[in-house]
This record gives C-alpha cells, structure tokens and sequence, in this order.
C-alpha cells in the first residue's frame, strides 16, 4: 500500500484527488476517484506526495488550476491530493493539518481568509513543509512564512471590468457583489474603484457581499433590484456570481436593461457572453497558474531562488473575441 493510498483511508470524510501516476491526462480532474495502486501500467515506484487545499472545488477555475498543478507534477513522476475547503476557514485549516502530518513534500494553498491562514503557516513551517499560495495573496505580514504566490494580476483584471463597462455605459448606476474575505476579490474591487475614478457620472449605489458563488449571488441580487429600481449595471467578482446576477434579473425581467461585468474567463461565463447576458469578463489563466505554481515549487525543492511575487496576466473577453476562448465540448 502506497502513501497515497494510506492517506485516502485515513482521510474518508475529506473529497480527495489522486492522480494515476503516468496515467493522466489534461481533460480529467486532478486523480479523480482512482486509486494508484490500480493503474494500468503502472510499474514505476510512486514519486513525491504534494497536497492542496483550495476555498471551493464548486467552481470551473480551481479544478483548471488543479489540473495545471496535477500536469506539471506529474511530468516529474509526482503526486497531488486536493483537499475542498468549502468556503469554511476551520474545514482548511483542518485539512492542511492533516496533510503535514501525512509529511507532503509541498503544499499549494488558496485561501478561504486571507487573514486567517498564520496558524496554520507556523504549523508548516515548523514541519519544514513549503507552502505556495495560490490565485488569493495572504496578508504581507505572513508572506515570510510562505515560498511565493502564484495569481493573476486581480488589480487589472477590475481595470479591465472597469474601462470594459465606461465604454458602454459611462453613466452607470451600479452595484458591486463582493467577497471582502478573500484578497484577491479585493485587488479586483479596488482595481474597479481606482478605474471608476476617471469616469465621473458613474456612480456605485451599493456594495453587497454574495460569497462568490451563483447561489449566494441570486437572492442579493433580488434584494438590490428592489432597492435600487434605476440600477443599470453590476460588477460581480466573479463568474458563478455573475450567472447567479442574470438569473435573478432574468426572472424579474430586467436582464436586457442591465450591463453586467466580472472576472474569470470560465466557459459559463464565455457562453453567457456569446448568448448577450453578460458584458464582459476579465478572463484568468488557472491551467497556466497552476503549472507557474508547480514549477516554482519543484524550484524551490532544488535549492533553486524564487521570486516572491508572481503574477500571471489576465485578458478581456467580450462578444468581440469569445468565440477563440471557447473550449470545444
């Protein structure tokens, strides 16, 4: 029984990805459901065990960054578990618990608070475990216990949205759906509220936070229609609450009146623009964040320097340009 394999049984409740050593391939999840132990093929003796935890597995960009992940470490013969956090802090730092003491070789985080991962930091680094955060920065104060953080450039990715939405509706009366816990929604905030400074007659009516998912984003959305019946345009932070803001539109009629922008490039959102329900979106790269983050920590394991910052570049996506970021089915 390999290391993997010890950790799936002891680890029952958590959602666990093992990846088929030299079985993989870029359209599956990363080692979704299989055990290595059962790979066909498989005959070389199992390699590095990393482990990953991430805010939420419910949403396309983190199982395209754990794919990004899975590929790089597989090409060097190694494995990644990725642990769901589901948007609870307590579950993660559970979670990266448990994977210290299982003694990974590497861990890649994405935080579900970005002020509240210390603890756990301290934790790994008194194992001489290495951390990389990824897509969420954690606070500046932390970052000496951390190797680097790997994300996209968020500050843009709202300039994007920003200039995107003056350019269609410079008088804009909008809302901004927020997730004040986690950085990265903060660097896109404060990149769309920097951005609004040059167009004077748009106007923020409210701020709301929708916990970055469809489901949490419908019923503020509702509640903003009501309160605000001259709202003409919304700021989602991110696609899965830019589908839950059409909806609720959707069912109160006003979808065609309302210009809606966000940030991440999902598929979803890709279709939403070709089908003219949504605007725009600053499209993120998790596949190339991913395989950034895995290379900096194989680096970083070879006694190699790392810079501490990295950022990876983020793109506009409109009804001009959809159709070349659409995946095939």
């Amino acid at each position: 029984m390999n290391k993997a394999l010890r950790f799936l049984i002891s680890s029952s409740l958590l959602l666990l990805f093992v990846p088929l050593l030299g079985g993989c391939n870029d359209s599956s999840a990363p080692g979704t459901g299989s055990d290595p132990a059962q790979a066909e093929g498989n005959t070389a003796p199992p390699g590095r065990l990393f482990g990953a935890s991430f805010q939420t597995l419910n949403n396309p960009f983190f199982v395209d960054l754990g794919n990004g992940l899975q590929k790089e470490l597989a090409a060097h013969g190694d494995e990644l578990i990725i642990l769901d956090a589901q948007f609870n802090s307590l579950k993660q730092k559970n979670d990266l618990s448990d994977l210290i003491l299982k003694d990974v070789a590497g861990i890649f985080v994405n935080p579900v608070n970005w002020e509240g991962l210390k603890g756990s930091l301290l934790e790994a680094q008194r194992k001489n475990v290495p951390i990389i955060i990824v897509d969420a920065p954690v606070k500046e104060s932390d970052e000496e216990l951390i190797v680097c953080t790997v994300a996209s450039d968020n500050v843009r990715a709202g300039q994007l949205a920003a200039e995107a939405l003056a350019k269609v509706n410079p008088k804009a009366k909008l809302v901004v759906l927020h997730l004040s816990v986690n950085k990265a929604c903060i660097d896109r905030v404060a990149g769309f509220k920097e951005t609004l400074q040059n167009y004077p007659e748009m106007e923020i009516l409210d701020v709301q936070e929708a916990k970055g998912t469809t489901e949490g984003a419908r019923p503020v959305m509702r509640d903003l229609i009501g309160r605000y019946p001259d709202l003409n345009a919304v700021f989602a932070i991110n696609d899965p609450n830019a589908l839950g803001v059409i909806s609720a539109l959707d069912s109160a009629n006003k979808l065609d009146d309302v210009t809606i922008v966000t940030v991440d490039g999902s598929q979803a959102g890709i279709k939403a623009i070709q089908a003219g329900k949504l605007h725009s979106t600053s499209a993120q790269f998790p596949k190339e964040i991913g395989k950034i983050a895995a290379e900096k920590m194989l680096a970083h394991l070879n006694g190699e320097p790392v810079e501490k910052d990295v950022k990876v570049r983020v793109e506009l996506i409109t009804a001009e340009n959809a159709e070349q970021h659409l995946e095939a089915d």
